[in-house]
This record gives structure tokens, sequence and C-alpha cells, in this order.
């Protein structure tokens, strides 16, 4: 909401934590909690992975994470990289081959699994390709793979074990002096990935990424994941983010940026205050708001919008946006600018004119900003 004062009750201290780059992306530190999310796409298909990766870029997405298999992927990859609007972290399992083959076709970030990558040996080589090449890592562990040697130490997969894991490899990059690293401790089971991550971030000044993995399908994976890593958020937990859904990639990057910014950790596009709807409202809401949703998708600058379908709510939700539609009675309603009663709008223009008043809002907030940096 940009014409509201902040509210010290609803500040988040964030953990501190070290700063590491993937590619042009801060992660860390004081840099904004970043939205990533992974291609779904045969890499090989170079062309359907860069297309994937562009709408992803669209919809928001700071960084992209590309698997690599095997040989054929790794040389896609430096096609996909030279494309790619936004930096790409190449996903390494079991061969470690393909995190150097990665790194020299232009990788920003190597994601590899302590669990399946090897010895020290090759983790040395790893990073060795890292520093030649500019690469930060993100050591990824995940309850699903844990070495067996933990396994068999604590008997099951377990906070203790994934934390253990985790600084283990660490100590592995500490001592061939790499310091360009983030992790995480990823489990689809909410309370032990909570717990895992708990434990990590008073163990380690290490950026995180934080991830519920494999939380399920759009709707129950949204709520799954909202629950885990808006808790962890909420608790200054998290450098970086991504919501994994068994659905289109954009998705999760949509939900992961409706989790930052119901938080108000990340602030893009217009956030639609709207109510459930019932035998009051002077307009169907939720065909309403779906149209909306559509219409002013392409809009990124940060502002909110309320559209309440009467006025039981409505004037008090509208106080708190930017812009706000009321349902009145005889087909119309009232239009709010900056919390303030403005004009009357009947239903059948609702949709266009609120579409309108949006975009020369946001025009209005980008060119003020701009002046301002100038």
């Amino acid at each position: 909401m940009t014409h509201n004062p902040v509210r010290p009750w609803r500040n988040i201290q964030r953990r501190p934590s070290r700063q590491v780059r993937v590619g042009k992306v801060l992660v860390g530190g004081d840099a904004p909690i970043s939205v990533q999310t992974m291609t779904n796409t045969l890499t090989t298909d170079v062309t359907a992975t860069i297309e994937q990766i562009q709408r992803c870029a669209v919809a928001g997405a700071d960084i992209v994470r590309v698997s690599t298999p095997d040989e054929d992927s790794t040389r896609a990859l430096r096609e996909i990289v030279a494309e790619s609007p936004v930096p790409i972290v190449a996903d390494i399992h079991f061969h470690y081959r393909r995190a150097i083959e990665a790194a020299e076709a232009g990788a920003a970030c190597l994601r590899i699994n302590p669990g399946n990558i090897g010895d020290a040996r090759r983790v040395a080589e790893v990073v060795r390709a890292a520093k030649d090449h500019g690469c930060s890592i993100r050591i990824g562990v995940n309850a699903g793979s844990l070495e067996r040697h933990l396994l068999e130490k604590y008997g099951e997969p377990c906070p203790e074990a994934m934390v253990e894991s985790g600084l283990d490899h660490i100590k592995l990059l500490q001592d061939n002096d790499f310091h360009e690293f983030k992790i995480s401790v990823k489990a689809s089971d909410v309370f032990l990935a909570a717990a895992a991550y708990q434990q990590l971030a008073e163990a380690t000044d290490a950026p995180i990424h934080l991830g519920i993995t494999e939380a399920g399908g759009l709707m129950a994976g949204t709520v799954k994941s909202a629950i885990g890593l808006g808790n962890l958020l909420w608790m200054g937990i998290g450098d970086t983010i991504r919501v994994s859904l068994s659905a289109d990639p954009v998705e999760e990057v949509k939900v992961g940026y409706e989790i930052l910014k119901s938080l108000g950790l990340r602030h893009r596009g217009v956030t639609i205050i709207s109510c459930p709807s019932c035998a009051r409202q002077g307009f169907d809401v939720i065909k309403t708001v779906a149209a909306l949703e559509d219409r002013l998708a392409h809009v990124t600058t940060s502002m909110s919008l309320s559209i309440i379908g009467c006025v039981v709510n409505g004037p008090g939700e509208a106080l708190m946006t930017d812009i706000g539609f009321t349902g009145g009675g005889a087909g119309k309603g009232m239009v709010y600018m900056a919390g303030k009663q403005d004009h009357t709008l009947s239903n059948e223009r609702m949709i266009d004119h609120i579409v309108e008043l949006v975009e020369k809002k946001a025009a209005e907030i980008e060119a003020a900003e701009k002046l301002a940096a100038e």
C-alpha cells in the first residue's frame, strides 16, 4: 500500500547473514528476498526451456534453476544461459562432472546435494571450477537423500541429521577456501523442514534458501508452502525462496510473491483485497476479481486495490488501499482514491474503468520514483 505509513508491529527483523552473488542477483545481507523457480522442460529442448524461463522472468522470477542430468544437458546450458534474462542455477545430482561442465557453460550457481555428489576430492574439483568461472554454490540438503552414515547415526531423517549434513558440507567448501555459498535443508514435511531451518539459522551465517520440497499440486502445495515458508519468513529466516509445486513454474513464482507480499517482504504488482461475496453484494465479486487479476497481471508497480461487494466493510478497506470500489445499490458503487470517496461508477463500466485507474496510478508512481532517483 503506497499511501499508508509503516507500522512498527508489522516489521520483520531478518536474520543477519553474509551476502553472496548469483549472477547479477545478490542473496543475503540486506538484499531483497529473491524468488526462484525451476524449469520442467527437457533441458536439451533449448527453445522450450528458454521460452519457459522468459515466462517465469516476466512473472517476476529473480533466479531460475535448470536440471543438468547429462552431458547433452550441460551442452544445451551454454545457449540457455546466453538467452536467459535471469541468472541460471544448474541442478546437479549424482555426477560431479556435470557441475564442472555447468560452470564452464556459464551457470551463475551450482546446486549440489551432499547426499549424492561424492567424496571430498570430487567436491574440491567442483569448487575449483566454481572459482574459475565465478559461480556461487548452493548446498542443497534434502531429507529424502541424506548420507547413509547420518541415517545410521540418527535412525531416520531428522532436523539434527539434516543440519549436520549441511554443516559438514560447509566445512568442505571452507576447507577449499570457498565462501560464496548458500544453503537449504528441505523436506516435504512442514514440521521437519521448519525445525531444520531454525537449527540451521542458529548454526551458520550463510544465506538460507527456503523451500518445502515436493509440496504437492497447485492448491495443496500453495497452502503447505505458505504455512512452512510463511512461518520461517515471519521469524526472519530466509534470503531466497522456491515454492515447489506440481504445476506450471510460473505459478510457483506467483505464489512465492504472494507469500512475500503478505508479509511485507517484497512489493510487486497489484495486491487485490476482496471479500468472499455474500447475499449483500452489489455486483458479482468473484467474477470481477478474476477479471481484474487477469487484466492487471502486466502491472509490476506495487499498489493496492480493494474490491468489496457492499458497504459493511467496503469503506473501511478502501481507507487502507490506493484505489477501492465498494458495491452499492441501483447497479452502481463508489470509487475511492487514496482512501477518500471520489466518484460513483456503474457496475457495467467498473472493470474497464478500474483498469484505467490502476494503470494511470502505476504510471504516476513510476514517474515519481524515476524523478526521485535522478
